[in-house]
């Protein structure tokens, strides 16, 4: 930076007067050594101050000179507050009503209605932790068992039995072995991945599950269908890959094939394994879904599959790179906590809105 001489001279005139406000030497003090071309980083340090306010007096000294350090600007005033009725009308509105033509509110309809802008509408929505916007969905069990076959599972994570095992058993059925018409675009700086929006269907599996919530290894078979012929296959593929001598404990959802007949007739002659059944509609229950969801999200979901064949590959590799440093998930949820939400929620859903 470049300054005349008379600047320098007023400016050290400045920071030497004892009078001078300290806000104001500084500001001084940070054109001179600018002048002297003192990098911004020995400045910093130097002055106590920061790159932006540097970079602010700089530019202000450049546009209005030695005034426009001497003299601060005006800044605005504290925003306008919003009457508390009003905002009370919103919360009101958003909690009780619906906009005639949508099913939920937007910022920009509510703002619309109550004659705010959508910026106050968003902070009062804020500060009151309310989203329109967002819904979620919920299943509440209607199983009359349910209080028992609850403490039945969770007894079972939490406390499983000695010489034993413990399984969480399901099927992911229909997984599609879909090719993309096109091949995708690599991802690249400021560019994201891409997929080509339409695929070639080249069929189906079913992927027949055991996680072991000990030590969290899974034990899989890829099956073309999902009948009872094929859960006794995989059951017997169970049989095989654990020692004879202990028990086996398997969670299992109320899917039909499960209550087979010949099911039933094949536990009779394999007496070390015993069935546990989640309540219906608690699919949460069962733990092997929440490993269901890590391999459809890292390894299916964005997978390109020509066959079936290689559909199947990609899901036995998963399995077996999972059983090399597997991570079991821990169950921390009490009994008594869950059986609280729930009656939380049917008092909720009973209550007259």
């Amino acid at each position: 930076m470049v300054i005349p001489e008379k600047d320098r001279i007023e400016l050290e005139s400045i920071v030497r007067n004892g009078k001078t406000p300290q806000k104001l030497a500084r500001r001084a003090r940070i054109i001179l050594l600018s002048a002297l071309g003192v990098p911004t980083g020995q400045i910093v340090p130097q002055l106590g101050t920061s790159i932006p306010t540097i970079t602010r007096w700089r530019t202000r000294y450049q546009t209005d000179g030695i005034k426009g350090l001497l003299n601060d600007r005006s800044r605005p005033g504290r925003k306008k507050q919003i009457e508390g009725s009003k905002v009370r009308e919103v919360v009101e509105r958003t909690l009780k009503e619906k906009p005639l033509n949508a099913t939920h509110w937007s910022t920009r309809s509510m703002a619309a209605e109550v004659g705010l802008s959508s910026a106050s509408v968003q902070r009062i929505w804020k500060a009151h932790g309310l989203k329109p916007h967002l819904v979620r969905s919920f299943k509440l069990s209607r199983d009359p068992l349910f209080i028992e076959k609850l403490h039945d599972v969770v007894g079972l994570y939490i406390s499983p039995p000695e010489h034993a095992l413990v399984f969480s058993v399901d099927e992911k059925s229909q997984i599609q072995a879909l090719d993309r018409t096109q091949p995708g675009l690599p991802m690249k700086y400021g560019q994201a991945e891409t997929l080509t929006h339409d695929y070639k269907r080249n069929g189906t599996t079913t992927l027949f599950a055991a996680l072991n919530t000990l030590d969290g290894k899974v034990i899989g078979q890829c099956l073309p269908r999902h009948r009872h012929q094929e859960f006794l296959k995989f059951l017997r593929i169970l049989d095989r890959h654990t020692t004879k001598q202990i028990d086996l404990h398997l969670i299992l959802d109320n899917y039909s094939t499960h209550n087979h007949p010949a099911v039933k007739q094949w536990l009779t002659k394999h007496p070390r394994f015993c069935f546990h059944f989640v309540p219906t509609s608690s699919s949460w229950l069962n733990m092997v879904e929440r490993w269901f969801s890590q391999i459809t999200d890292k390894r299916i979901r964005r997978g390109v599959f020509p066959s079936v064949k290689s559909l199947i590959n990609a899901i036995n590799s998963y399995i077996q790179i999972n059983n090399l440093n597997p991570k079991p998930f821990v169950w921390t949820a009490a009994v008594e906590t869950i059986l609280n939400k729930v009656k939380h929620a049917n008092e909720v859903l009973e209550t007259p809105h």
